[in-house]
């Protein structure tokens, strides 16, 4: 199982890459993050295999 963290500014971004990526077998979204601090927190919190985020914030 291939853990993720998804990270973006945007809730509904969030939430839709959640939803794509939750549908796969292999994958599951342990968390998700909408600013820089929460995205640190996240990953000690559940030490993600991959973090998904945008850029741009």
């Amino acid at each position: 199982m291939i853990k993720v963290l998804v990270v973006d500014d945007e809730p509904m971004v969030c939430a839709h890459l959640r939803t794509i990526l939750g549908s796969a077998e292999d994958i599951d979204v342990v968390d998700q993050a909408h600013d820089g601090a929460a995205a640190v927190e996240a990953v000690v919190r559940h030490r993600p295999d991959v973090v998904l985020m945008d850029l741009r914030m």
